[in-house]
């Protein structure tokens, strides 16, 4: 079973201007439109079995429709995976982590980035607390993005001070642990104790000696194939996971077995 953890699709209500802005912001041309039929679509063109869904609450008033709308998607498509979002500015922020819970959403997704906060800053503790005690997985956009290039969110030192201070929490740093901080990774991540994983999403700048390094480091039993589609191919990320000295254990663990044990899933 191959399975994307790093995939995202919007409301058809917002997705088409969605993706207009995102690809003026980041000069990039998306893969699909931002329909889930559309995510489905390049599954089937890249033989993808299933993809998580990563949806963002960028202000708080959009907790409860993002999640709302999320266990939609997650009740009606089976090859859909879908997280929910909290937003750390939410007064109800710890209730919803509940609410996402009873939902039956996978898990969380948090950016540091878009939701303005420093990932080790102590007030997030609370959240964190509360993501642990749901026993949810909680995915992080980590390292560089477009939307702030000048003030890194979630670098490779803040990651490692939060993972001290909450190592019951089941966490997945994204762009294998920080995009285009991948020496930091290895240097500062790499191996971390604990239930951290990192995913492959938007790596192909990664030079594969080191995304190698840092996999054999960190085990490949922490590593999730991901892509970040709509603005990055499944296809081209399996190509480069092919190119890389991994055993064929290794390979099957990394595009599809981690992700099923993280989820608790049934692989048959």
């Amino acid at each position: 079973m191959i399975i994307d953890f790093h995939t995202h699709a919007f409301n058809p209500k917002v997705a088409e201007r969605a993706i207009e802005k995102l690809e003026q912001i980041s000069g990039l041309k998306a893969y699909t439109r931002g329909s889930v039929y559309g995510l489905i679509n390049r599954f089937d063109e890249w033989g993808v079995d299933a993809g998580v869904m990563l949806s963002i609450a960028t202000k708080p008033t959009q907790q409860q429709v993002i999640n709302d709308w999320a266990a939609e998607i997650n009740d009606t498509n089976s090859r859909i995976l879908a997280f929910g979002s909290v937003h750390p500015d939410a007064e109800d922020a710890p209730d919803e982590i509940q609410r996402i819970k009873e939902l039956g959403l996978y898990g969380i997704k948090l950016h540091p980035d878009y939701q303005n906060f420093m990932v080790d800053d102590p007030r997030l503790d609370e959240i964190y607390e509360c993501i642990t005690e749901a026993e949810l997985p909680v995915i992080f956009h980590a390292g560089y993005d477009c939307m702030s290039p000048e003030l890194i969110h979630c670098p490779p030192e803040r990651s490692a001070n939060m993972l001290k201070r909450h190592p019951k929490m089941k966490v997945i740093l994204a762009h294998l642990g920080a995009n285009e901080y991948w020496q930091d990774v290895y240097d500062l991540l790499a191996g971390t104790d604990g239930e951290v994983y990192f995913d492959t999403s938007f790596t192909a700048n990664c030079p594969d000696e080191l995304m190698l390094k840092i996999i054999r480091k960190h085990g490949a039993e922490r590593i999730l194939l991901a892509s970040d589609c709509p603005w990055e191919s499944t296809q081209k990320m399996i190509e480069k996971l092919l190119r890389l000295d991994l055993g064929d254990a290794e390979r099957e663990a990394i595009m599809g077995k981690n992700a099923a044990r993280l989820l608790h899933l049934n692989m048959e």
